[in-house]
């Protein structure tokens, strides 16, 4: 029986899988380990500017909108804990809770965007403006980059949650997508306390 079985059996073998870490679950925090690694290298230059340098921060007579940034934040964070509700409500098969999940993740980080772009076109200085310009624009517009994709992601788990292609027993699509939006979130976090408050 066992022989027969092989015989049917075509292409590779079978992944050996963990029984402990899904295999795209693995692969998502593995991801996000090379993306804290990118975002480590453009922290490395806003401290090698602003320690070893001793750039002030910021360059007069530049100022940055903390308040603005600061309700930027809680939506952001808002956003995790309804990626959250989204998650606990199809492993519950609570359709109607996923849908409204993931639609207010979606609507609450396109606000982020917008705001962020809208602050971008208001703060008054330029990526050429200095050191302190360059790094400013390439911490926060690599997150708003991020943020971007977990839109585009976001916007297609939501589709598919309309659908009917989620339940109980297969949210992989959503736990997934909601890892990566948590970490976006907490690099927010990390990015508005050190480019923004200290």
């Amino acid at each position: 029986m066992a022989v027969h079985a092989e015989a049917a059996h075509h292409g590779p073998p079978v992944a050996h899988q963990s029984s402990r870490v899904n295999a795209s679950v693995l692969g998502m925090f593995l991801f996000i380990a090379s993306e804290v690694m990118l975002f480590g290298s453009f922290f490395t230059a806003y401290f090698f500017v602003r320690v070893v340098n001793h750039v002030q921060w910021p360059t007069p007579p530049f100022h940055l909108p903390i308040f603005v940034a600061g309700i930027n934040t809680a939506i952001l964070v808002t956003s995790s804990f309804t990626m959250h509700w989204s998650l606990q409500s199809i492993k519950r098969g609570n359709r109607a809770g996923l849908q409204a999940g993931l639609l207010l993740t979606f609507l609450m980080g396109l606000v982020f965007l917008l705001t962020q772009a809208r602050e971008y076109s208001r703060v008054g200085f330029a990526p050429h403006d200095g050191a302190f310009g360059t790094i400013f624009y390439c911490l926060t517009g690599l997150h708003g980059a991020h943020v971007f994709v977990g839109l585009s992601i976001l916007l297609f788990m939501t589709i598919r949650a309309f659908r009917g292609h989620f339940s109980p027993e297969n949210h992989h699509g959503v736990e997934i997508g909601g890892i990566y939006w948590h970490f976006v979130d907490v690099m927010w976090i990390v990015v508005y306390t050190t480019v923004y408050i200290i």
